[in-house]
């Protein structure tokens, strides 16, 4: 692997990481605050698995996606390089692969959604 292929496969992860934990905490503080105040009565053990489980939901599908963007991203760049015209499709790949941290932050909020 190349010196600057690593990088950016690197760089990619770390701002996945970075952003699965930024959702992770901005989520959990309506959940935690609703418990506080009586609202939700659930059995804690139960909210702390939630916890867990969306975070691992969110912080897995933000690292799967930073690769996969990475992955995608070399090639379309390859491909770039010898045929311009393919930029529209190559764009819409690098999307594809980035939806992978959607579809993950949308099962991290359905998990909250169940426990209360």
């Amino acid at each position: 692997m190349k010196f600057w292929t690593a990088v950016v496969i690197a760089a990619t992860l770390l701002v996945g990481i970075l952003a699965g934990g930024a959702t992770i905490i901005g989520l959990m503080a309506p959940v935690a605050g609703a418990a506080e105040a009586g609202v939700v009565a659930t059995d804690p053990e139960l909210v702390r698995w939630a916890f867990a489980s969306a975070a691992a939901a969110a912080a897995l599908s933000a690292l799967a996606a930073g690769y996969a963007v990475a992955q995608v991203g070399t090639a379309a760049v390859g491909a770039l390089a010898e045929k311009p015209e393919l930029f529209g499709r190559m764009l819409i790949l690098v999307g594809l692969a980035e939806g992978i941290a959607i579809y993950g932050l949308i099962v991290a909020v359905l998990i909250f959604n169940r426990v209360g």
